[in-house]
Protein backbone atom coordinates (compact mmCIF):
# COMPACT_ATOMS: atom_id res chain seq x y z
CA UNK A 1 0.00 0.00 0.00
CA UNK A 2 1.56 3.50 -0.90
CA UNK A 3 1.20 6.94 0.67
CA UNK A 4 -2.13 9.21 -0.01
CA UNK A 5 -1.07 11.62 -1.85
CA UNK A 6 -3.61 14.95 -1.37
CA UNK A 7 -4.62 16.51 -4.54
CA UNK A 8 -2.37 15.79 -6.93
CA UNK A 9 -3.24 18.53 -9.39
CA UNK A 10 -3.84 21.29 -6.38
CA UNK A 11 -2.28 24.66 -8.17
CA UNK A 12 -2.96 27.19 -5.39
CA UNK A 13 -0.38 28.34 -3.43
CA UNK A 14 -0.92 27.64 0.01
CA UNK A 15 0.84 29.52 3.01
CA UNK A 16 2.97 27.99 5.65
CA UNK A 17 1.10 27.19 9.23
CA UNK A 18 2.17 29.57 11.84
CA UNK A 19 1.87 28.22 15.34
CA UNK A 20 -0.25 30.48 17.61
CA UNK A 21 2.39 30.50 20.22
CA UNK A 22 5.87 30.16 21.08
CA UNK A 23 7.05 27.55 22.95
CA UNK A 24 7.22 30.06 25.93
CA UNK A 25 3.47 30.56 24.98
CA UNK A 26 2.36 26.96 25.12
CA UNK A 27 3.70 26.19 28.44
CA UNK A 28 1.96 29.64 30.21
CA UNK A 29 -1.24 28.34 28.81
CA UNK A 30 -0.61 24.20 29.35
CA UNK A 31 -0.12 24.79 32.80
CA UNK A 32 -3.23 27.19 32.78
CA UNK A 33 -5.35 23.86 31.37
CA UNK A 34 -3.75 21.73 34.29
CA UNK A 35 -4.64 24.24 37.18
CA UNK A 36 -8.73 24.69 35.55
CA UNK A 37 -11.23 23.29 37.59
CA UNK A 38 -14.49 23.06 36.44
CA UNK A 39 -16.99 26.39 37.31
CA UNK A 40 -18.76 24.12 39.70
CA UNK A 41 -18.77 20.77 41.10
CA UNK A 42 -19.96 18.96 43.91
CA UNK A 43 -18.42 20.22 46.67
CA UNK A 44 -19.84 23.70 45.58
CA UNK A 45 -23.47 22.30 46.34
CA UNK A 46 -21.55 21.12 49.25
CA UNK A 47 -19.96 23.52 50.66
CA UNK A 48 -22.96 25.63 50.43
CA UNK A 49 -25.45 23.36 52.15
CA UNK A 50 -22.43 22.97 55.16
CA UNK A 51 -23.14 26.60 55.56
CA UNK A 52 -26.94 27.52 55.50
CA UNK A 53 -27.08 24.08 57.39
CA UNK A 54 -28.66 24.44 61.25
CA UNK A 55 -25.24 23.22 62.90
CA UNK A 56 -23.01 26.36 63.38
CA UNK A 57 -19.32 26.08 62.27
CA UNK A 58 -16.43 26.64 64.77
CA UNK A 59 -14.03 29.37 64.76
CA UNK A 60 -11.55 27.10 62.47
CA UNK A 61 -14.60 25.99 60.00
CA UNK A 62 -15.69 29.67 59.44
CA UNK A 63 -12.45 30.71 58.01
CA UNK A 64 -12.22 27.52 55.83
CA UNK A 65 -15.72 27.58 54.36
CA UNK A 66 -14.76 31.26 53.80
CA UNK A 67 -12.10 30.37 51.93
CA UNK A 68 -13.71 27.48 49.35
CA UNK A 69 -16.86 29.77 49.23
CA UNK A 70 -14.64 33.16 47.89
CA UNK A 71 -13.33 30.35 44.91
CA UNK A 72 -16.87 29.19 44.05
CA UNK A 73 -17.74 32.41 43.55
CA UNK A 74 -14.76 33.93 41.94
CA UNK A 75 -15.51 30.94 39.51
CA UNK A 76 -19.37 31.66 39.01
CA UNK A 77 -18.96 35.78 38.64
CA UNK A 78 -16.46 34.88 36.08
CA UNK A 79 -19.12 33.12 34.03
CA UNK A 80 -21.23 35.40 34.38
CA UNK A 81 -18.95 38.16 33.41
CA UNK A 82 -17.74 36.00 30.51
CA UNK A 83 -20.70 35.02 28.94
CA UNK A 84 -22.13 38.61 29.86
CA UNK A 85 -24.99 36.91 31.39
CA UNK A 86 -24.36 40.53 33.98
CA UNK A 87 -25.24 43.07 31.09
CA UNK A 88 -28.32 40.78 30.26
CA UNK A 89 -29.82 40.16 33.33
CA UNK A 90 -30.13 42.91 35.97
CA UNK A 91 -30.45 40.14 38.95
CA UNK A 92 -27.13 38.96 37.90
CA UNK A 93 -25.10 41.77 37.76
CA UNK A 94 -26.65 42.89 41.31
CA UNK A 95 -25.22 39.28 42.69
CA UNK A 96 -22.07 39.53 40.71
CA UNK A 97 -21.35 42.92 42.65
CA UNK A 98 -22.26 41.35 46.03
CA UNK A 99 -20.49 38.72 45.54
CA UNK A 100 -17.53 40.60 44.50
CA UNK A 101 -17.86 42.54 47.59
CA UNK A 102 -18.75 39.73 50.29
CA UNK A 103 -15.70 38.17 48.29
CA UNK A 104 -12.94 41.07 49.07
CA UNK A 105 -14.48 41.65 52.88
CA UNK A 106 -12.11 40.08 55.56
CA UNK A 107 -14.04 37.97 57.40
CA UNK A 108 -14.59 39.20 61.35
CA UNK A 109 -13.25 38.02 64.58
CA UNK A 110 -16.75 37.81 66.06
CA UNK A 111 -17.47 34.52 65.84
CA UNK A 112 -21.16 34.91 65.49
CA UNK A 113 -20.47 37.72 62.81
CA UNK A 114 -17.88 34.80 61.04
CA UNK A 115 -20.94 32.60 60.53
CA UNK A 116 -23.14 35.77 59.64
CA UNK A 117 -20.51 36.56 57.35
CA UNK A 118 -20.20 33.42 55.28
CA UNK A 119 -23.49 32.40 55.17
CA UNK A 120 -24.19 35.29 53.47
CA UNK A 121 -21.64 33.98 50.90
CA UNK A 122 -23.52 31.25 50.83
CA UNK A 123 -26.71 32.57 49.72
CA UNK A 124 -25.02 35.50 47.19
CA UNK A 125 -23.41 31.80 45.89
CA UNK A 126 -26.37 30.01 46.13
CA UNK A 127 -28.78 32.07 44.34
CA UNK A 128 -25.96 33.25 41.51
CA UNK A 129 -26.10 29.50 40.69
CA UNK A 130 -29.75 29.46 40.37
CA UNK A 131 -29.57 32.21 38.03
CA UNK A 132 -27.00 30.75 36.13
CA UNK A 133 -28.92 27.34 35.80
CA UNK A 134 -32.15 29.20 34.65
CA UNK A 135 -30.13 31.31 31.97
CA UNK A 136 -28.41 27.90 30.67
CA UNK A 137 -25.04 28.92 31.39
CA UNK A 138 -24.81 25.89 33.87
CA UNK A 139 -26.29 22.91 33.72
CA UNK A 140 -28.31 21.85 36.86
CA UNK A 141 -26.04 18.28 36.76
CA UNK A 142 -23.69 19.27 39.13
Amino acid sequence: MTAATLSPGWAHPVRAAVPPFTEAGLGRVLGKVQRWGPYVDGSLLDDVAAVLDDYTPTDGEVDEHAQRLRGHLMRLINLAVTSKLNERDERVADLVKRGRNIRSEEVPSDHRRAVGHVRQMAWTLNELLERLVENQCLTEEL
